[in-house]
């Protein structure tokens, strides 16, 4: 049993031998006649190409040759000398010693005709310095050229003619001045005629390389020929000459080449089936493993986002229960990178991976999406929120790498396929809970809902809302007093920015942070400042200040374009006070302290807002040299509240007396806060018991009120 096995497994074996020994020999004998076929049409094909550059060069040469008598014609026939000398009784004597005479020897033209403008009479006749009769000479044809070259005028008819010394080019043309004005008469006809003489055949060989041109009356059998036509289009001749036939010519020299290629080919053919076998097992391998980088993250091993989008829409083919994407962002991350490396955070990201992938039994896929953004895909009945609080447990306990305590959160972003949504949109509603889990602090799970695009689309109407308010006006500038502590007078005005619909009053702290997100902040800026400065010149020497976004500060253009701005509207720097939060000191404060120099170096003046609210360190505040401190409405509003709140405001206010920087105190809206505030220390004062912020035309009415 054993041998007969062995003998089945043999000829299966000599059945693939002699299987691909067929095989080898088909594409040998195909590829033998397809190489036979290409060199027979290339031979052929080059013969024919040279061939159609013969018949070319011929025409060409015809061409050549009527192109150089129709010149000499129209060059002898408008001209004024000519047409006055043949309009003249001495017309004969004068086309023979320009025209008759000159034939005899001339290389242009072997004889020369001028006929009357009665297209009868014979001016002057001659061929090659003799007279002769051109009706006999050219025959019929000649005076049907005549009348024809009669009518055209300026331009001369060619034909070739049968002549009684053989075949000739004659060209016509009527005798005329060179610029024609007004009316011309009948004029005479000027006919100047070549032979196609074996001299001139010999030309068109040497100038268009066709070896043996001749001159026959009919097409000879094996050679290439150019019919000659006359008149009436009959044909009186051919130019007929041999093909050099290129192709056989090269043939004949690569067929030993050829022959050898041949059997290289064959022996090499053999070869390349047989290396071309085992490459493509090697490229079948490079396959698989390119498929699987294209859809894996190479750090983790899971998929990316192109693999999970494949897999979304694989699992919509199937019968399985629709599936729940989860979308997870590391809180915390950026700060192990930043404060133990990449490779940390390398190694933090692949525990991470692996302890997702595993963290529930109905998680059938995992993806890395970005630094630290992962995807996870579940299937099965599970809750919600029992898969999302198996994930946020991995996170409770730290992570140990290499010794080191490493600490993380997450937020996740959960969405559901529901009916026929595409892959694509279930990761972009997933990505939009995120964005709302992350929004609302760390460590939080949001499930997708209808409401959170409602949301988003409002939040687009708004910003183009503004963008519009920003443009047309509608955002005004409205003031409210800043007062000595001491003598009660108006000594500035802070602009604040309000934006009024016919519905409603926006609050600044819903239009400024969107201003800010959405790019819109330099140009609001910029209004308001500009708004402000055209208003304050109506108040004379009062201080103006204007609240600066942190954004706009970074912006490394925002000292050029203020101080551009005071030019344009000739107002003093000395009156422009700025304000900046706490917050410009932390996000950039090497751009901060460039334009704040840059400005305080024309006379603008700067105020911390909000101090007591953030964490500006002493440091910071003798760093960039404050003009004014503002303390925070909070810090006030405590005076009625707690019993140690009027020691905090001290405390505050002594550290800007010992940095001997001036204090404004915002928010004052009771004359016991005013009173405690100017006992302080406190030089300035501002709020609603001072005045609420209003209009331009109202500040006018209580700046007239003060002074009166």
């Amino acid at each position: 049993m054993s041998s007969n096995l062995a003998g089945r497994r043999v000829r299966t074996q000599t059945s693939s031998i002699i299987a691909t020994t067929v095989c080898f020999l088909v594409v040998a004998l195909v590829l033998t006649g397809l190489m036979a076929h290409v060199v027979v049409t290339m031979t052929r094909s080059a013969n024919q190409i040279d061939d159609a550059r013969a018949t070319r060069a011929a025409r060409a040469a015809i061409a050549a040759f009527i192109s150089r008598l129709s010149a000499t014609t129209t060059d002898n026939a408008a001209w004024d000398d000519a047409y006055n000398a043949i309009s003249s009784a001495a017309a004969a004597d004068w086309a023979y010693e320009n025209w008759g005479k000159t034939s005899a020897d001339y290389p242009l033209y072997d004889g020369a005709v001028v006929i009357g403008p009665d297209r009868s009479s014979v001016v002057s006749a001659y061929a090659k310095g003799k007279p002769i009769q051109p009706s006999v000479f050219f025959g019929e044809g000649f005076y049907q050229q005549i009348n024809k070259a009669a009518e055209s005028r300026q331009v001369p008819v060619v034909n070739f003619i049968r002549t009684e010394t053989g075949i000739a080019l004659i060209v016509s043309q009527a005798i005329q001045p060179f610029t024609a004005e007004g009316e011309l008469p009948k004029l005479s006809v000027l006919s100047f005629y070549k032979d196609l003489t074996s001299e001139v055949l010999d030309t068109f060989s040497n100038e268009h390389e066709l070896e043996g041109l001749r001159l026959a009356a009919v097409p000879e059998p094996g050679r290439l020929n150019t019919p000659i036509t006359d008149i009436k289009g009959g044909v009186i001749g051919h130019l007929v000459w041999p093909s050099k036939a290129p192709g056989n010519a090269v043939f004949h020299q690569v067929y030993p080449y050829v022959a050898a290629a041949v059997i290289i080919l064959v022996m090499f053919l053999g070869g390349v089936l047989l290396v071309g076998a085992l490459e493509a097992r090697r490229l079948r391998r490079l396959a698989q493993a390119a498929i699987f980088e294209a859809n894996h993250d190479s750090l983790s091993g899971l998929l990316n986002r192109h693999g999970l989008l494949a897999l979304l829409e694989e699992l919509e083919n199937t019968d399985v229960a629709p599936p729940r994407l989860y979308l997870i962002d590391l809180d915390g991350f950026k700060a192990v990178n930043d404060a133990w490396g990449h490779a940390v955070g390398d190694d933090l990201i692949r525990i991470v991976s692996n302890a997702l992938i595993a963290c529930h039994p109905e998680i059938v896929a995992a993806a890395r999406l970005g630094g630290d953004e992962f995807a996870l895909v579940q299937i099965g009945t599970a809750a919600r929120e029992e898969i999302e609080e198996t994930i946020l447990a991995l996170f409770t306990e730290p992570f140990k790498i290499d010794g080191r305590t490493i600490e993380v959160g997450a937020s996740i972003g959960a969405a559901a396929r529901d009916g026929d949504v595409p892959p694509l949109e279930l990761l972009r509603r997933a990505d939009m809970a995120l964005y709302r889990a992350k929004a609302n602090g760390r460590g939080r799970a949001i499930e997708y809902d209808p409401e959170l695009d409602r949301e988003r689309q409002r939040v687009a109407e708004m910003e183009g809302l503004l963008r519009s308010a920003i443009s047309n006006g509608t955002i005004e500038a409205f003031f409210q007093p800043l007062v000595s502590a001491t003598t009660g007078a108006v000594t500035g005005l802070e602009a604040l920015a309000r934006w009024r619909t016919p519905t409603e009053n926006i609050s600044p702290e819903i239009f400024i942070p969107l201003a800010e997100r959405c790019g819109l902040i330099d140009a609001l800026g910029v209004h308001m400042l500009k708004t402000s400065i055209e208003h304050a010149k109506n108040w004379p020497g009062l201080a103006l200040s204007v609240n600066v976004s942190p954004v706009q500060l970074c912006n490394p253009e925002f000292a050029g374009e203020v101080i551009s701005l005071l030019q344009e509207l000739d107002f003093d720097p000395k009156r422009l006070t700025l304000e900046i939060t706490e917050g410009v000191l932390m996000t950039n404060p090497e751009q901060a302290r460039r334009s704040i120099d840059h400005l305080k170096q024309v006379g603008i003046k700067f105020a911390l807002d909000d101090f007591g609210c953030g964490y500006a360190s002493i440091g910071a505040l003798r760093q960039f040299g404050f003009d004014r401190m503002k303390i925070d409405r909070s810090l006030v509003s405590a005076l009625d509240q707690g019993s140690n709140g009027a020691d905090v405001l001290r405390a505050t206010i002594s550290l800007a007396t010992a940095l001997q920087i001036p204090v404004t105190a915002e928010g004052i809206e009771t004359s016991r806060q005013a009173a405690i505030l100017r006992e302080a220390g406190c030089d300035q004062l501002q709020g609603y018991l001072i005045g609420k912020p209003m209009s331009a035309l109202d500040i006018s009415s209580k700046l007239q009120e003060h002074a009166a």
